[in-house]
């Protein structure tokens, strides 16, 4: 029987927030696949753990995947490690989440940290839907051709980026994005954890000044959702008939009618909920 992958989310800078369960799971695996060996030996000195380690991460995920899988397969359970958060988020952990899944073997999680989410409930800015970005490529050409992707996304954007790339990234967000809303998370969870609600043209006058210091999460706000002219009430309503003469439910005839026109669903619903009763029509 195959064994386990485990998923096990460590500290994003203060170790006391490593969980409990992560702890035990730590504790019980057979060995343990890190991104960092030297980085997950410190973490485990510090609660007493003693389990053997193998290096996976970018540039060996083939060669480890190729040890790691076939002890999976032989019985024995792996936890899975980066360096900060949670293992496979923007990470080559990734790839031997979907070769386990391609061999039938069982993956788990211990939740844990995360930068994106800490940060993104820290900005203030909207968090009902969200899209993450993680790192902008080093090449400036492929860092823009990514952000002109963003140019028209609505929803908030959240982004990593290193220190010493901070103050060109910002250059570019303002020369592609314009002068929005942003929140710079810096240190999170640490003594000198910081967060910076500004916009992104005053965020690139402070880091031309000053060194920023720490790794960075950047949380921008979408852009704003154009509205268009609203259509009076009677040609969204005779758009709704002409929806319901095609077979469509009243509901959808109206949710429909509504995003086409910018008029109210339920009031567009309820008119023409009245009007069928008025004509005899059934619903």
């Amino acid at each position: 029987m195959a064994g386990t992958l485990y998923l096990v989310g460590t500290p994003i800078g203060n170790l006391n927030d490593l969980s409990p369960r992560a702890i035990e799971t730590l504790k019980s695996v057979d060995f343990i696949a890190a991104e960092d060996t030297r980085v997950t030996l410190k973490l485990l000195n510090h609660f007493g753990i003693r389990r053997p380690l193998i290096s996976y991460y970018e540039h060996n995920k083939v060669e480890s995947a190729a040890v790691i899988l076939p002890r999976l397969l032989g019985g024995e359970s792996c936890a899975l490690v980066s360096d900060a958060g949670m293992p496979a988020i923007s990470d080559p952990g990734e790839e031997l989440v979907r070769l386990c899944g391609e061999h039938g073997i069982t993956v788990s999680a211990a939740p844990g940290p995360s930068a994106v989410i800490t940060a993104l409930a820290m900005s203030g800015l909207p968090t009902q839907r969200f899209t993450f970005e993680g790192f902008l490529s080093t090449s400036n050409k492929s860092r823009k051709e990514h952000l002109e992707t963003l140019r028209h996304e609505h929803r908030t954007i959240v982004l990593y980026e290193a220190p010493h790339k901070l103050a060109e990234t910002l250059g570019d967000l303002y020369d592609v994005l314009g002068d929005r809303d942003i929140a710079l998370g810096r240190e999170l969870t640490k003594l000198h954890e910081e967060i910076v609600r500004t916009t992104i043209g005053a965020a690139l006058e402070k880091y031309r000044a000053e060194r920023p210091r720490g790794e960075f999460v950047l949380v921008i706000r979408g852009a704003p959702v154009e509205k268009g002219p609203r259509l009076p009430l009677e040609d969204a309503l005779a758009l709704v008939e002409e929806y319901r003469a095609g077979g469509m439910k009243l509901k959808d005839a109206a949710k429909r009618a509504a995003a086409e026109t910018g008029q109210s669903r339920n009031d567009l619903y309820h008119a023409a909920l009245v009007r069928e009763k008025e004509s005899g029509a059934e619903e």
